[in-house]
């Protein structure tokens, strides 16, 4: 009976053992990625692939052919992909896709003008479809359909100018649209006019109505995309012109400058895009045209501020990346060089190390995970 005793308790101790050292339930498994392209090479449009968050490695699945879908965005269900498709003129417009994220099986449901030349940014909320068009200089809102489709626009918004560059902020350009943690804004960057537009989200309305108050950032700075902390309580600007990141506090619509610091010190005029990871202690930034990598920044948790601690070299014109769920790599779009680059994420540094586990595609310039 002790023997029977001790066994019972030893095997209570390995499976108490099994259990400490497992993962949180969910964050190692595989995920479905869905990776956009500029069209213009022998890229077929949106390709689809199998992304092991162990190996760090990559199966092909799917293909969708479409015009240059430079930007895509996932529905928080996973349900549905829309994707811009950036075309400098009349036949700019955003496609609407419903996906089955367990064979990476993409099908088309329709597709809406934006009446914005050169759409390259899209987000949603489930209620209303966004895209931040460049060209056109404007954000289009679109009422989204229970089933996934889209609806045709019904507003549009323009931004504005006076920034000090002759040529690049010459004309208005919109290039990201995001909405509050909180849903109750839009943030929209006015490239041009080196502001943040805010929008109201009254509800039951699917119109936004545009704010009174907007942010001012440091003149010829060009803000491109902005991004908040998990909690809210951050935002973290990277502008393209000057290649800073201004850091802000976030509450109730206002937007309060906290920092602003470098993340381009060639001054390349060719920042893109920033996310934090998913403990939300670094933050990352990619820079083109000079010294293609990432920037790298611990976070402070509790002013929001940041420390430059490390610059990770990437392939050609790395324009958008993005951070696997468990945090454990980071991978690059790298445009000009054909590949997404699989850097594994030191968790308590924050660098990167090249993996060179490369993906082959053509021009690709936009990664997003589905989980």
């Amino acid at each position: 009976m002790k023997r029977i005793s001790y066994i019972v308790f030893m095997l209570g101790l390995i499976a108490s053992s099994c259990m400490t050292a497992a993962p949180k339930s969910g964050t190692n498994k595989d995920l479905s990625m869905v990776v956009g392209t500029y069209t213009n090479g022998s890229s077929k449009g949106i390709y689809t692939f199998r992304f092991n968050q162990i190996k760090g490695t990559a199966l092909l699945l799917d293909s969708a052919a479409m015009l240059n879908p430079s930007y895509l965005t996932p529905s928080s269900n996973g349900k549905f992909i829309y994707a811009v498709s950036e075309m400098p003129d009349s036949t700019a417009a955003v496609y609407a896709y419903s996906f089955d994220k367990r064979v990476g099986k993409l099908h088309f449901l329709n597709r809406q003008l934006t009446f914005g030349e050169d759409p390259c940014y899209v987000s949603t909320n489930g209620k209303e479809i966004l895209t931040a068009n460049y060209t056109g200089g404007s954000m289009s809102v679109f009422p989204l359909r229970k089933n996934g489709t889209i609806e045709p626009l019904k507003k549009l918004f323009h931004g504005q100018t006076g920034g000090p560059d002759s040529v690049r902020q010459k004309t208005p350009h919109v290039h990201c649209t995001i909405f509050s943690p909180d849903g109750k804004y839009i943030f929209a960057t006015s490239f041009s006019a080196d502001r943040i537009l805010h929008f109201e989200l009254h509800p039951n309305d699917i119109v936004p109505h545009l704010s009174k108050q907007s942010t001012a950032i440091d003149s010829d700075s060009g803000p491109r995309h902005l991004i908040f902390s998990s909690n809210g309580k951050f935002a973290y600007l990277i502008s393209e012109l000057s290649g800073n990141v201004t850091a802000f506090s976030y509450s109730k619509e206002v937007l309060k400058r906290i920092q602003v610091i470098a993340a381009d010190t060639l001054h390349a005029r060719g920042s893109a895009d920033i996310h934090l990871s998913p403990d939300g202690k670094y933050l990352y930034v990619s820079n083109r045209l000079k010294g293609n990598g990432i920037a790298i920044f611990k976070v402070n948790s509790v002013t929001g501020t940041l420390i430059k601690v490390g610059y990770q070299l990437t392939g050609i014109h790395p324009r958008n990346f993005n951070i696997t769920p468990n945090g454990k790599y980071l991978l690059v779009a790298c445009r000009d060089s054909n590949i997404i680059q699989v850097f594994q994420r030191n968790s308590t540094t924050g660098l990167l190390s090249n993996m060179h586990r490369n993906i082959i595609v053509d021009k690709p310039v936009c990664i997003k995970f589905v989980h």
